[in-house]
């Protein structure tokens, strides 16, 4: 009888320290952004990839097609919010550092704005439902894949006649602004591209004189993934002004922040 009392519990207490393990696990992913990202990023996204033979932000813009308002772009935004929070985590800006480049976006009230970094277009299509009659939105998008995901996500929005989307590397484009798309200069820059091109795109951004004084430069990420060089450069130069707003990582739980950097000229 012990024998058999014995062999029973072996099995139970396995399961219970696997229950346990998948429970931590789940603690540190909410918690910890590195092992967020290689959940998110390496792991699921890739499993999810292969078994239904499509890109995540493929299965985004689906969705976006199926369940928001064509023509509504709070509609789009809230829609991708839903699906990053409750289906896949993706790098957009998200709903909570949203807010922050809402409200910087409505304080600049630019003219002319460049985004680095288009993904999907949530945060083009954020920007542009903000801007005024006749303001535009530049966004640059290196990855092709991504570009055509935000064409059709920019036109769904019904903001296409405020955003122009241009594709290739960030440091050939920068260069190209005021003579092939008539950039004098710009207010208002959000970066939320590849980290390490945050400090060398903002100094080819002075280098072409596309910042005047009072042009506000947004940066996104700067605690996590991290833009450390980035953060040292504006908060050293005498060039510019900063200001830090404390967040969280898209979605999750994990510590980021926004820097919003004013050029003084």
């Amino acid at each position: 009888m012990g024998e058999m009392l014995e062999s029973s519990s072996a099995p139970l207490f396995i399961v219970f320290i696997l229950l346990f393990i998948l429970l931590l696990f789940v603690v540190l992913i909410r918690k910890n952004g590195t092992a967020a990202l290689i959940w998110n990023e390496i792991i699921r996204e890739k499993v999810t990839n292969f078994i239904m033979n499509q890109s995540k932000e493929q299965r985004i813009l689906n969705f976006v097609l199926q369940n928001a308002v064509r023509g509504d772009p709070r509609s789009v935004v809230d829609t991708i919010d839903k699906y990053c929070s409750q289906k896949e985590w993706a790098m957009n800006v998200g709903n909570e550092k949203g807010l922050i480049l809402d409200k910087t976006v409505e304080e600049v009230n630019p003219s002319v704005a460049l985004e680095l970094g288009s993904y999907c277009g949530y945060s083009a299509v954020r920007i542009a439902r903000l801007l005024k009659a006749g303001a535009r939105l530049l966004t640059v998008e290196f990855n092709p894949e991504f570009a055509a995901i935000a064409r059709q996500m920019i036109e769904f929005a019904g903001v296409q006649d405020k955003v122009k989307l241009l594709e290739g590397p960030s440091q050939e484009i920068i260069p190209q602004l005021k003579k092939k798309y008539e950039v004098d200069t710009l207010d208002f820059v959000f970066l939320d591209h590849w980290k390490d091109r945050y400090t060398p795109d903002t100094i080819l951004l002075q280098e072409c004189n596309l910042l005047r004084k009072g042009s506000v430069l947004l940066a996104d990420n700067v605690i996590f993934p991290g833009a450390p060089d980035f953060l040292t450069y504006v908060r050293k130069s005498p060039h510019f002004q900063c200001t830090n707003y404390p967040s969280h990582l898209e979605y999750m739980q994990v510590e980021d922040a926004m820097e919003k950097a004013v050029f003084l000229g």
